[in-house]
């Protein structure tokens, strides 16, 4: 095993405090470059919708001040609420399409109720993690990304044209392509520094040209105050809620879920970039975003704005200046929460032209689509996940397009349901999913109380599986070695709860020609791969409590060590020998 790289890059980690003028200044460059992306989102849902303007200026007041709460929020950490990281929380474009079905069908009372009942699913998946790491896969929600982008493309295409009557045939065209031009170019040829400008950049260079073609109209900025509550347009919510309702649950249920596996992956990547030495992932802190997520959804279905979601952006920036401080996101939430008392700047931002923030936004969809191929190729792709992403995906732009049975599905509930691709491909591939599961080999399982009294049990277990499937003597004594030294670790690990009548799990699987343990419990020390990463920094003759770190160092072809709330996943993998 490799000794880690220590990122000397890093100058304060997340704990750390650096001095005020540099937390603010590095604050209030993050929010300068998310400001656009959490404001032109609800903008030009409301735009394709057809809303009034005085719900536009509520809904960005709502964003921004929800943005700027739960990031907050996520630096602070309160309770299991938040990662304990700089995670930016701004406007979701994952829920673009649903949001702009629901107005159109019921209004803003019927989005809100929606985004309400569908936000309580975050906090079901953050305690219920562990146990849907198995449907959730890299083939799943990769693919649910991808129909993300075809859901909502279309209608961005739509926007491209959308200019006041009497307009020149040229300023729609320009202004766009010179919008997207100019963030492509950034984002292509920039320096990184210049890149996580790029959205700024392109929207004032669209601006600007929007201005010449005379389609960017600021009288609604010279007349909005600059301090204030654009009291008078909260929506309410839909008390009674009909057909239409319940066929839309189960798209905004779907995207929410996506939002959370988008939210999973920004946690996990902050903390990597956070740390000056690596760490194993810490599922707690994932755990943490995703209420942190939740409680921001839920916020905006109270307030009747779009939900918010974390930005991948935070990794970047966080690589780029090295500044992983907690501190900086609780002025980043500060400077967002006090925008959205600012009418002036608000409504700057809801003057951008629909082609310019169409033409961004696209361009935004579109690495969110390539962002959906990355996580399934990551997860791997054989004959299984080919045959489940294919399929998923195309069912699901068929039913977009209203290719596949158009005539039958109707206006219902059935239509409502299966007419948006999304959750069609969505439904295809969690039912794909959940077959392979129930039909995959059975797992052999062992329930035992935590404690060196069941080694006799685990030893005879795991010797039972090897001669199953007919494994050599020598591959036989290694796995179970490798059983004894996971024992030994859960037990230093566990400290004295193990002598409270804590139980321990375990299953095995064979994978081809490596076998899988699986330990299940709840443990009270560090995360096991983190000490296992940090044996070539021991002195050469270990202490007697390293020695089990070592003999399983050896056993084990790789451990896996996932901490959650409550319990503790410890995957241990077994190559046969000969």
């Amino acid at each position: 095993m490799a000794t880690e790289h220590v990122n000397e890059h890093i100058r304060y980690e997340p704990d750390e405090q650096p001095p005020a003028p540099l937390a603010i200044g590095a604050g209030f460059q993050a929010a300068l470059i998310m400001l656009a992306p959490v404001v032109l989102g609800v903008v030009i849902v409301l735009q394709i919708a057809g809303q009034p303007a005085e719900y536009t200026a509520w809904a960005v007041f709502g964003a921004l001040l929800v943005s700027g709460v739960s990031t907050i929020l996520q630096a602070v950490r309160v309770g299991r609420i938040g990662s304990g990281h700089i995670l930016f929380m701004g406007t979701s474009g994952a829920f673009i399409a649903v949001c702009i079905g629901a107005l159109s069908v019921g209004g803003p009372a019927t989005m809100a109720s929606l985004i309400v009942i569908s936000s309580l699913i975050q906090f079901l998946l953050a305690s219920r993690l562990a146990l849907l790491r198995r449907i959730f896969t890299p083939a799943v929600t990769g693919t649910v990304i991808m129909l993300i982008a075809v859901t909502i493309v279309p209608l961005l295409f739509d926007a491209l044209a959308d200019v006041p009557e009497g307009s020149s045939d040229a300023a729609a065209p320009v202004a766009a392509l010179l919008t997207l031009t100019t963030v492509v170019a950034l984002v292509l040829r920039a320096p990184p520094a210049w890149r996580l400008w790029s959205p700024l950049i392109a929207l004032v260079v669209g601006c600007v040209v929007s201005g010449l073609f005379g389609i960017y109209d600021l009288s609604g900025v010279l007349d909005a105050d600059w301090i204030g509550i654009p009291w008078g347009a909260w929506p309410g919510f839909d008390v009674t809620p009909d057909v239409k309702f319940w066929a839309l649950l189960p798209a905004f249920v779907m995207v929410t879920i996506v939002g959370a596996i988008e939210t999973i992956g920004d946690s996990v990547a902050i903390q990597r970039v956070s740390r000056r030495r690596p760490r194993a992932t810490d599922f707690r802190v994932v755990q943490g975003a995703l209420n942190s997520d939740g409680v921001g959804n839920l916020l905006s279905g109270l307030l009747g704005t779009l939900p918010n979601t974390t930005y991948s952006s935070s990794i970047p920036l966080t690589e780029v200046t090295g500044i992983a401080a907690r501190r900086v996101g609780v002025v980043i939430g500060a400077i967002f929460v006090a925008l959205a008392f600012l009418p002036k700047v608000a409504a700057l931002l809801i003057a951008i032209p629909a082609p310019v923030a169409a033409a961004y936004i696209a361009f935004l969809i579109g690495i969110l689509f390539v962002q959906g191929m990355r996580i399934v190729i990551q997860g791997g792709v054989d004959h299984r996940t080919a045959a489940i992403v294919g399929l998923s995906f195309w069912i699901g732009a068929g039913f977009q397009s209203q290719l596949i049975f158009p005539d039958l599905l109707g206006d219902g509930f059935i239509g409502v349901l299966l007419g948006n691709g999304m959750t069609s491909g969505a439904l295809v591939a969690i039912i794909m999913m959940v077959f392979m599961e129930l039909t995959s080999p059975r797992r052999r399982r062992l329930q035992v109380a935590l404690g060196m009294d069941a080694l006799p049990q685990i030893d005879e277990f795991l010797r039972g599986f090897a001669s199953k499937h007919r494994w050599s003597a020598a591959s036989t004594d290694r796995l179970a070695s490798a059983g004894e030294e996971t024992l030994s670790i859960l037990l230093q690990e566990s400290g004295e709860a193990a002598e409270h009548g804590r139980q321990l799990s375990i299953s095995t699987q064979m994978n081809d020609r490596t076998a899988e343990m699986e330990f299940v419990t709840a443990l009270e020390g560090a995360n096991m791969e983190d000490q296992l990463a940090y044996l070539n920094e021991m002195p050469p003759a270990p202490d007697e409590r390293e020695v089990s770190f070592r003999l399983l160092w050896h056993y084990a072809a790789s451990v896996q060590h996932q901490k959650y709330h409550g319990v503790d996943i410890v995957t241990v993998t077994v190559d046969q020998q000969g």
